[in-house]
C-alpha cells in the first residue's frame, strides 16, 4: 500500500470474503492497520464491488493501447500509465 499510495491516501477495501478473513490475513491487517485506511464493505453485499469497475476501466484502456503490451513489464507499465491517467476520485 505504501508503494502504490506513497501519499498515505490509500484505502484497503475489506469485504470479509473467506480468504480475506483467514487467520493469516486478519493478523496481517492488524499488524499493518496503521499503514492505511480501511474501507469496510458489508459481507456478501449484493452491491457490485467497486474494484471490478476499476479493473474493467484499466482493462479497457490497456486494450486500446497501440502497440499492445507484449511482455509482463510492458503490461505493468501500461497499467501504471493508465492508472495515472484516471481522474482523481
Amino acid at each position: 500500500m505504501s508503494i502504490v499510495h506513497s501519499d498515505g491516501l490509500g484505502q484497503f477495501q475489506l469485504d470479509n470474503a473467506t480468504p480475506h478473513a483467514s487467520r493469516v490475513a486478519t493478523k496481517w491487517l492488524q499488524d499493518h492497520s496503521s499503514d492505511f485506511r480501511h474501507f469496510h464493505w458489508p459481507p456478501k453485499s449484493p452491491d457490485k464491488n467497486i474494484i471490478e469497475d476499476i479493473r474493467d476501466a484499466l482493462l479497457l484502456t490497456v486494450k486500446k493501447r497501440s502497440p499492445p503490451p507484449r511482455t509482463p513489464m510492458d503490461l505493468l507499465t501500461a497499467l501504471q500509465d493508465s492508472w495515472c491517467e484516471f481522474p482523481p476520485g
